[in-house]
């Protein structure tokens, strides 16, 4: 087992197949074919499908989902892989509406997956914040999650559907993760404002974590993201921060050493 290397693989999205030390892990699942699945209240638009298919990812250890209520998070044929996955950490609302084995996480409460081949990760819920102040009774509890080796939040830190806000500069506060998974775009599914981070939220990112590598996702794919991955680069590029950001393409594994 190698402990000094994670693998990211991005199938499109939010959803990411993270390899670590044996355990293997998907965010956010979505695994439908382009098209319109909503017009209202929230435009839901797929322009292109995704890179795997669930039967090439394989088996996993876990679903890391950080809201089940949004289709570009929890699509169809990502919902009907759940029952094949041993756990599902999400909010505690979430645990509600999806019963089985589901395991709602409060913000900071932390439990430890382990598997059968006898390898363990530390799994902590992050808060998030999906748009302005006041949004969460329209939009519904989000979460993001750290991933800790040999205490929480040491490995990976998986933004899910948020802007920086009080919350975010907590986990910062609190955690030093190898890498850092951000969930961009700027998406604007109901106006003219962000339900996720834009380039100045993830340039706040890169400095609330120094000593991190910053991965960006959930940039690509649906109608209402407003921000290309190129565009992010190019404003890390701007502002000097180009080697902060690491490039991932869709279905080639991206390996971060250190």
């Amino acid at each position: 087992m190698n402990r000094d290397h994670l693998t990211l693989t991005l199938i499109g999205g939010p959803t990411v197949l993270i390899e670590f030390d044996g355990v293997r892990l998907l965010t956010d699942p979505t695994f439908d074919p382009p098209g319109l699945y909503q017009k209202t209240p929230v435009h839901f638009e797929k322009t292109s499908g995704p890179a795997l298919s669930v039967e090439a990812i394989g088996p996993l250890d876990g679903v890391l989902l950080g809201h089940d209520h949004h289709l570009d998070n929890l699509d169809h044929a990502g919902r009907a892989m759940l029952p094949s996955v041993p756990v599902v950490y999400t909010t505690v609302a979430g645990e509600g509406r999806l019963k089985g084995h589901a395991v709602g996480l409060a913000p900071f409460e932390t439990r430890t997956l382990r598997t059968h081949a006898g390898a363990s990760l530390l799994v902590t819920a992050t808060p998030a914040r999906h748009g302005p102040v006041g949004i969460e009774p329209i939009s519904g509890d989000v979460v993001g999650f750290a991933l800790g080796v040999d205490q929480p939040g040491d490995l990976l830190y998986v933004s899910g559907d948020t802007v920086w806000y009080e919350g975010t500069a907590e986990v910062a506060r609190r955690f030093s993760p190898k890498v850092v998974l951000l969930h961009t775009g700027a998406a604007e599914p109901r106006g003219r404002f962000h339900m996720t981070m834009g380039s100045e939220d993830a340039l706040e990112a890169a400095r609330a974590f120094p000593d991190s590598r910053l991965v960006a996702i959930h940039n690509e794919g649906w109608v209402h993201l407003r921000e290309s991955q190129q565009q992010l680069a190019d404003t890390f590029a701007m502002m000097g921060a180009a080697e902060r950001l690491a490039a991932i393409e869709r279905g080639r594994p991206l390996r971060l050493a250190w």
